[in-house]
């Protein structure tokens, strides 16, 4: 797996511990074998879930109705970037000018 897509949700009460728990779970049975969810973390302006992948825009396109089942898409800031480096490039939203980072 080549890439990290981070899908971060931004602001202290974004999103519940409990229910980020729970879309990191459905996250993995919606990805199967096709990518890893590999952790998640929470702070006090974000909270992240990192999928390693070797196809960034297919996983994303895989785990989009999950999110926004969820209710959370619109809530959501989505980017990739390969594990090498440390640039990543937003796809979600579309045409999202923000800079995207993990802190």
């Amino acid at each position: 797996m080549e890439f990290q897509l981070v899908v971060q949700f931004r602001g202290n009460s974004a999103v519940k511990y409990d229910d980020l728990v729970a879309l990191e779970d459905e996250l993995i049975s919606a990805l199967g074998e096709s990518a890893d969810v590999d952790g998640h973390d929470i702070g006090t302006s974000e909270a992240n879930i990192f999928v390693l992948t070797s196809a960034p825009l297919k996983t994303f396109q895989d785990i989009k109705p999950t999110i926004e089942n969820a209710g959370l898409l619109q809530l959501a800031t989505v980017a990739f970037r390969s594990v090498q480096g440390d640039a990543f490039t937003v796809i979600w939203p579309a045409n999202a000018a923000q800079q995207f980072h993990v802190t």
